[in-house]
């Protein structure tokens, strides 16, 4: 089907027409989408959002305005404009799982165009995604709702602060901490953190949250380890004498040492100042002196800067040795 017929039966057409017209849209080329776009087909797609729930036009709407969305900032505002948003948001509620995971997606794809944010911002997007975030257990479906919430992270109103955390901290601490869903997670975490005092005390406050971290910071991929390493600094700074020994207990010190001597460039430079944050009050928590001893040399080669690769061994020894 060329894409003249597909506007026809779009525009044109009875239901069974304009259904096959929006499976056709997916097998159309790059350049006859854009024909389509520019001959007014897409609000007569996004209006099949509305259509009776038959699941596979449904799926293939969907679809369609995916393929359309994909790589054209216009059409994504298009379809946006043309009422689309409202109807996804909908359909990630409506309990029809396939239906829910590819809505998602397509709010992803919607949410990456700025003149789009603040539109979904305002059709309570944020608030659906959170709550289908508890709910959903699909990985790819968690994914894509965390990417969403990202692009949409200045637009998260105050008072969800402390639920968006919350939501991401469990996810953390129920996760494999070297997924790519905890890499996601604690980058949004750091990015909501690193501008709001609320979500901050919320994950530290939570029972799991420190150690979640400090789990993250032993166990993680490179990014996720950066991330944790990045929102522990954090705490820590905002209130030493409160969250330092919380810290501590969670045995961090380890984890921290082999970052700043594995970790990338940003997270050697966050783990060295957290140890630094943490290093005065460390022996309330290592009983032992030999330990103490350990750290305090450890901590000299952190000082001066003599990490390098010929120490590295020597270091991992250390912290073996504090393990123990």
């Amino acid at each position: 089907m060329a894409e003249v017929q597909v506007v026809e039966a779009l525009l044109f057409g009875d239901q069974e027409a304009k259904a096959a017209a929006v499976e056709a849209v997916t097998h159309l080329t790059n350049k006859q989408r854009h024909k389509l776009a520019e001959n007014g087909a897409i609000p007569a797609i996004v209006s099949m959002l509305h259509a009776p729930p038959d699941f596979k036009s449904l799926e293939s709407t969907i679809f369609a305005l995916l393929s359309l969305a994909y790589g054209s900032e216009r059409n994504k505002i298009r379809i946006a404009k043309a009422g689309a948003i409202p109807q996804l948001l909908n359909l990630v509620q409506s309990q029809i799982h396939p239906l829910i995971d590819h809505a998602i997606a397509a709010l992803l794809i919607l949410s990456s165009c700025s003149a789009n944010k603040s539109s979904m911002a305002a059709c309570g997007a944020i608030e659906i995604l959170i709550q289908t975030l508890h709910e959903n257990n699909s990985t790819q479906a968690k994914l894509d709702i965390i990417v969403t919430l990202h692009n949409l992270s200045q637009w998260i109103p105050t008072i969800l602060l402390s639920c968006t955390s919350s939501s991401l901290i469990h996810l953390v601490n129920h996760s494999e901490k070297s997924s790519k869903l905890v890499e996601k997670s604690t980058g949004l975490l750091e990015n909501i953190v690193s501008s709001s005092e609320i979500a901050l005390q919320e994950i530290a406050s939570t029972t799991f949250g420190i150690r979640a971290l400090v789990e993250t910071v032993e166990e993680g991929s490179k990014h996720c380890k950066e991330y944790a390493v990045g929102i522990l600094l954090m705490i820590c700074e905002s209130s030493r004498e409160t969250y330092r020994g919380m810290i501590l207990r969670e045995g961090a010190i380890p984890g921290l040492m082999q970052v700043s001597i594995d970790g990338t460039k940003r997270a050697k430079a966050s783990a060295k100042s957290l140890l630094r944050l943490l290093r005065d009050c460390s022996s309330d928590f290592r009983s032992e002196r030999s330990k103490n001893v350990v750290l305090e040399q450890v901590m000299g080669e952190i000082d001066r800067g003599e990490m390098r690769g010929i120490e590295v061994g020597m270091v991992e020894e250390m912290i073996a040795r504090l393990n123990m």
